[in-house]
C-alpha cells in the first residue's frame, strides 16, 4: 500500500510550535537556498496570504510586481 504524504501538512508538522527565531531561520535557509526548500516556503507564504487583508494582499502583490520589473529571467534548463 503507497504512503499518501500531504506536503502541507508535512511543512506545517515541521513548523509548528517553532518560535521567531526557529522560523526566520527556516525562511532565511530557504530564500536562495536549494529547489527543495520552495514547497515550504509556498506553504509558508499560503498562510500568510489566508490571514492579511486585501490591502495587505495588494501591498504584496504590488512588491513582486515592482520586483518582477527589476530582473531579467534566466534561462530554462
Amino acid at each position: 500500500m503507497p504512503i499518501t504524504l500531504d506536503l502541507r501538512q508535512a511543512i506545517i508538522h515541521k513548523v509548528h510550535g517553532s518560535n521567531d527565531a526557529d522560523l526566520r531561520g527556516m525562511i532565511e535557509g530557504s530564500v536562495d537556498g536549494p529547489e527543495q526548500a520552495l514547497p515550504g516556503l509556498g506553504v509558508i507564504f499560503e498562510m500568510i496570504w489566508k490571514n492579511i487583508d486585501k490591502a495587505k494582499q495588494d501591498e504584496l502583490v504590488h512588491i513582486v510586481q515592482e520586483h518582477l520589473k527589476t530582473i531579467t529571467p534566466g534561462p530554462l534548463t
